[in-house]
């Protein structure tokens, strides 16, 4: 039975990104027809933008070269879930600038996936839970809760959700979603609160039951017109429940970028030292991020005595072991 064209096609170019090289024989053998119909298939994926190589000699072949750009790929069952599987994973990677990245990427191949694979997905996602957890100690963002708001900030549409807040109680939401930022190990959602009518901030993984509520909406202008901004300055004026007081024997300028993972402010600097207050809201976890700073430049906890006294705890037990 002949094979229509199209879908030949599509099919040589899923054969060609599954091995380095073909030869145009064996090609040929596989789909029924000559070499010269295969040149031909080759000649239209040409012009769709995949560069195809062709080597000569009795044993030449076919094979997908790297291009200038990224032409569209072709990816069987099973490599379209372990795609987005991946993809999920990755959306959770402390890796700078991966895990938006990863999202806008779940997000387009979840919609092209059919229901089949959905539920693949899925299974496989009830069958295998995670043990990786936020630096503060809160469980990893469901990654449906990721695609949801994702696809409701891209189409403009009202989400309606349970909110744990920082001191336990829970709440439902109905807010207008507009972006959604990773900072470090945790995930926010910038939204305009219809309810409170005002702009508000949500950890994603304190959010439970994230539905669409099926109503569309235009969207706001941000408060300073970039989400970063406004997300960076929200968490900064956030209170915290621990803080400490830090000597320095270093310039503000030699402990950028360890400062940059802390909620801090450097309050004092003088030639070659500078004293430095960090934040946070569990007092172990402040403690673990100051002795990260110490392994940059010497410092003393100055205060207050109850960090002092677990962070001289730690060094002692360091140096026993």
């Amino acid at each position: 039975m002949a094979i229509d064209p199209t879908e030949r096609t599509l099919s040589l170019l899923s054969l060609l990104q599954s091995r380095r090289q073909w030869p145009a024989s064996e090609l040929a053998e596989r789909f029924e027809v000559t070499e010269r119909t295969i040149r031909r298939d080759v000649d239209r994926l040409r012009a769709l933008g995949y560069p195809v190589d062709a080597t000569p000699g009795r044993d030449g072949g076919y094979r997908l070269a790297a291009g200038a750009r990224l032409p569209p790929l072709m990816f069987d069952d099973d490599e379209a879930v372990a795609l987005v599987v991946g993809l999920r994973a990755a959306a959770g990677a402390a890796v700078a600038g991966i895990e938006d990245t990863a999202v806008r990427t779940m997000l387009k191949v979840e919609q092209a996936l059919p229901d089949r694979l959905r539920r693949r997905v899925a299974a496989l996602e009830q069958s295998v839970v995670s043990l990786q957890r936020t630096r503060d100690g809160g469980t990893v963002v469901a990654p449906a809760t990721l695609s949801t708001l994702a696809a409701a900030c891209r189409d403009g549409e009202e989400v309606r959700f349970e909110y744990r807040t920082s001191g336990g109680e829970e709440e439902r939401r109905l807010v207008e979603p507009h972006q959604v930022l990773s900072a470090g190990h945790l995930w926010y959602l910038i939204a305009w609160d219809l309810r409170r009518a005002d702009w508000r901030i949500f950890r994603l993984d304190r959010l439970d039951d994230v539905r669409l509520a099926g109503r569309r909406f235009v969207a706001r202008p941000i408060p300073g017109g970039d989400a970063a901004t406004f997300l960076a300055d929200s968490v900064a004026s956030m209170p915290r429940r621990s803080e400490a007081r830090v000597e320095v024997s270093a310039s503000a300028a030699e402990i950028e970028r360890p400062l940059a993972r802390l909620d801090h402010q450097v309050v004092e600097t003088a030639a070659g030292r500078c004293t430095v207050v960090v934040r946070g809201d569990r007092l172990d976890q402040l403690v673990l991020e100051i002795a990260q700073l110490a392994m940059h430049a010497p410092l003393r906890v100055v205060g207050p005595e109850e960090v002092v006294e677990r962070a001289d705890r730690l060094r002692g037990r360091l140096a026993a072991s």
